[in-house]
């Protein structure tokens, strides 16, 4: 017998698909946000992109042009966090992994706990009942002995459950952020980076090993590898994936080409996540909903799939 979440999407009810409980592990919050939320609190309303960016570079600029002057400063970059936790709770997330980037600590004059204290009034007033995992971010392409100046402090918090590595995968050799990574399993964080979105699915596995992952968000390379796909399925490696994403930035054509369906078949353990809803128009149920709809993965695949990420 179908569960209710299944059933929800053969019925394409996206109504009872929002009603399920959901967990988003990759997001992120200037781009996470709630269109109707944002518009309703600030009269702004940010349309998604159209079309197909050709690259990050492009995404960046496009952020930069509709994104930039909205979340400017440190409150704006509270305003951002909190449209992303709002829009949680508009899309029956119950819990979700989000963070700041370490260098977002010179918003606050050097301050940790100011940091802190921005995140979590986002997350008082944007969706208490969430629960939510906090994240510190680190950036591929800013020099490391800054990362390593601006995490000690956010660290010594004790206060963050995960580490994640996002941006330009080509910026720096993964090998640069060895000590860091290091330093943070330390301090007891679960660690995850960006990578196989762009790259090749040896880089997914040379960064499992050499920052010692738990995780991978996108990871989508990998699936071009039987080998790599059997050492994720082998070591219980996660890849939390973004399909919309991975179509609107031109790394997969269409939605039915989704290389999910081979990370599956291969026994990789896969969640979903929205990325940048606010950019690319398609909250975490949408998702589930495209995914059903191009048939590439079965309604209790998704339900599986929907349940990995509540563990």
């Amino acid at each position: 017998m179908a569960s209710s979440f299944a059933a929800a999407l053969e019925a394409r009810d996206l109504a009872a698909i929002r009603a399920a409980p959901k967990a988003d592990l990759h997001i992120h919050g200037v781009g996470g946000g709630d269109r109707a939320w944002l518009r309703e609190r600030t009269g702004c309303d940010v349309a998604p992109v159209e079309g197909v960016l050709a690259s990050m570079d492009e995404m960046n600029a496009w952020s930069d042009r509709h994104l930039g002057a909205l979340f400017a400063g440190a409150a704006g970059r509270a305003l951002s966090f909190e449209a992303t936790f709002a829009g949680a709770v508009r899309d029956g997330v119950t819990r979700i992994e989000l963070g700041e980037d370490a260098w977002g600590i010179t918003l606050h004059d050097g301050s940790a706990e100011a940091v802190w204290a921005m995140l979590d009034g986002a997350h008082q007033r944007g969706g208490p009942g969430v629960a939510w995992i906090p994240q510190l971010g680190i950036s591929r392409h800013c020099r490391v002995r800054h990362i390593e100046a601006w995490m000690a402090p956010l660290l010594e918090l004790g206060r963050f459950a995960t580490l994640d590595m996002s941006g330009d995968e080509l910026a720096q050799p993964i090998e640069a952020f060895a000590p860091i990574y290091r330093r943070a399993k330390a301090a007891g964080l679960r660690l995850k980076a960006h990578v196989g979105e762009w790259g090749t699915a040896d880089d997914v596995w040379r960064a499992v090993e050499t920052l010692e992952l738990d995780e991978v968000q996108h990871g989508i390379a990998a699936a071009d590898s039987p080998q790599v796909m059997r050492a994720l399925a082998n070591a219980g490696v996660r890849l939390n994936v973004c399909p919309t994403s991975n179509v609107k930035l031109g790394r997969v054509a269409r939605m039915e080409d989704h290389p999910i369906r081979r990370l599956v078949d291969a026994g990789v353990r896969v969640t979903l996540g929205a990325d940048d809803p606010l950019i690319f128009g398609c909250p975490l149920s949408g998702e589930y909903l495209a995914l059903y709809d191009a048939g590439v993965l079965s309604a209790a695949e998704l339900d599986e799939i929907r349940l990995e990420g509540l563990r």
